[in-house]
């Protein structure tokens, strides 16, 4: 493990992935007054004209000027590197951080599914690297444009070699004094395992149905199928995660279905996704957690049907990114 970030006022951030959860945490980062990195991709050119807007039930705002790049060789090294990318894009991860990762830094993974931290320990080596689980309803839904919809709050915790419960460090302490600082919730996990089985106790089920039902989660919660078979994927969950050591109390499912009832009617992530024709985060929210259930002998045919579902339909979504163009 790295050493400590040491407690500093103007602590750096790099965004990797300005979308909707990157762009509206470093978004309040830098409205917070802290020095901010956004690296950007297709809507490099209008952000570093235009700014980023933020439309938020915390209040609205833009920020008309930017620290912007389209290259991490042009971006300084920074403190923390908050990685926002699409799991689905992982594999650039080897090429996006050396570049933009102080030797003391800390790596902040704020990505859906299990295992996205053994993904870069190779790659940063002894640097920091925490896992943020963000329980937030937002949207990109246009260039430099965000919509943040409900909710925001983070949950921080540190990773270790297979997933060892790990404490709360001084490096968490401090960078969630700096998102306090930016007026976004922020909760610790001492265990970071467990943390992600209770955030896929609401994403394998919701994230999938969405798209396999092509429904939002109020449509999903509003069917008195949909919300069993829900409730059924959510008990799946917690079954690999006891295989693991991990106990999710029974109250917690409950709190998981009543939450998403009373949510404001939401498009997931992995629905947008869908809407716009882009590969869906199949392995990292649903493979992964399946292939931890195969290896322990957990029966989990819910939470495999939905895999071989999902995986039909991002096959389709591949296939029709190869069709040539007429």
């Amino acid at each position: 493990m790295g050493t400590a970030l040491q407690s500093q006022q103007n602590r750096s951030y790099a965004i990797i992935g300005t979308g909707a959860i990157g762009g509206f945490y470093g978004a309040k980062l830098q409205q917070a007054g802290f020095e901010v990195h956004f690296l950007l991709h297709s809507d490099y050119q209008f952000v570093r004209q235009r700014g980023l807007r933020v439309d938020s039930v915390w209040g609205d705002f833009t920020l008309d000027s930017l620290n912007v790049y389209n290259d991490v060789h042009q971006m300084p090294p920074c403190d923390v590197v908050i990685v926002a990318l699409k799991t689905t894009r992982n594999s650039l991860l080897t090429t996006l951080l050396p570049p933009v990762l102080k030797e003391s830094g800390a790596v902040l993974m704020l990505q859906n599914g299990l295992g996205n931290e053994e993904t870069v320990a190779p790659i940063v080596g002894p640097a920091h690297i925490l896992g943020g689980l963000c329980f937030i309803c937002s949207n990109k839904v246009g260039e430099g444009h965000i919509h943040h919809l409900d909710y925001g709050a983070i949950t921080l915790g540190e990773y270790a070699p297979d997933y060892q419960p790990w404490g709360i460090t001084a490096t968490l302490q401090n960078i969630a004094g700096d998102f306090e600082t930016a007026g976004i919730p922020t909760q610790f996990a001492e265990d970071l395992l467990l943390a992600r089985w209770k955030k896929l106790i609401w994403n394998i089920p919701y994230n999938g149905l969405s798209v396999v039902l092509n429904a939002r989660t109020d449509e999903i919660m509003g069917n008195q199928y949909t919300r069993l078979l829900s409730e059924q994927l959510m008990r799946e969950v917690a079954a690999i995660a006891a295989g693991y050591n991990r106990e999710i109390p029974e109250s917690f499912i409950q709190k998981m279905l009543d939450h998403t009832a009373k949510m404001k009617p939401y498009i997931t992530s992995m629905k947008l996704d869908y809407d716009h024709h882009r590969p869906l985060e199949v392995e990292s929210i649903v493979g992964n957690p399946l292939q931890a259930a195969i290896a322990k002998q957990i029966p989990v045919p819910k939470i495999a049907m939905l895999y071989a579902q999902l995986n039909f339909i991002n096959t389709q979504i591949k296939a029709q990114q190869t069709l040539p163009r007429s």
